[in-house]
């Protein structure tokens, strides 16, 4: 048996336990009565109970909740957000709407303002030509009536002229005491 492992010992191992692979036996080290696996075993239950004493798991799971409580609290801020953002947006389509009814009735408005000054205007207008006609006419008028008061003054002024003359030739003294011996009697 050329190809036979020898069977490998520790110091520190004080039984030896065989194990039959096939042809070959080989030996696996223990320690006070444990087998290598069992040892790992009892490892692992001395590493887990120091995390227990030394309250690893609370927190691990605390930490964990602190991280639970942040995005729970970014997730409650980001859900206000979005609402606050809706409501804003809700309310700027309002105001645009207003906003585009407000001018549909201003432009409305300046047409009827429009509408109403260029009536304003052309009876305006009509009124101030009836107004410069009258005037026109009544300076017309005027002018007529002082032309005519002219002619009467300057025919009376020649007819008094014309009456002073002839009196003056036709009228003497004798004439003049008659007449204001009549004027005198009937007084």
């Amino acid at each position: 048996m050329a190809n036979t492992p020898e069977p490998l010992t520790t110091e520190a191992a004080q039984v030896v336990s065989e194990t039959d692979l096939g042809a070959a036996k080989l030996l696996e080290p223990s320690a006070l009565w444990l087998e290598p696996y069992q040892w790992v075993s009892v490892a692992m239950l001395v590493l887990i109970a120091i995390m227990l004493w030394k309250k690893v798991p609370s927190l691990v799971t605390g930490g964990l909740d602190n991280k639970i409580a942040e995005i729970k609290a970014q997730l409650d801020e980001a859900k206000a957000l979005r609402a606050e953002a809706e409501k804003l947006r809700d309310e700027y389509t309002a105001k645009i709407a207003n906003a585009e009814k407000d001018a549909e009735a201003m432009m409305e408005n300046a047409r009827h303002e429009a509408d109403a000054i260029l009536e304003k205007a052309e009876a305006d207008s009509k009124a101030l030509v009836e107004r410069r006609k009258k005037m026109a006419e009544d300076k017309i008028s005027a002018a007529e009536r002082d032309a005519v008061d002219e002619v009467r003054a300057t025919a009376a002024a020649a007819a008094a002229a014309a009456s002073r003359k002839l009196i003056a030739e036709k009228h003497d003294a004798e004439a003049d005491r008659k007449l204001a011996d009549e004027v005198i009697a009937e007084l």
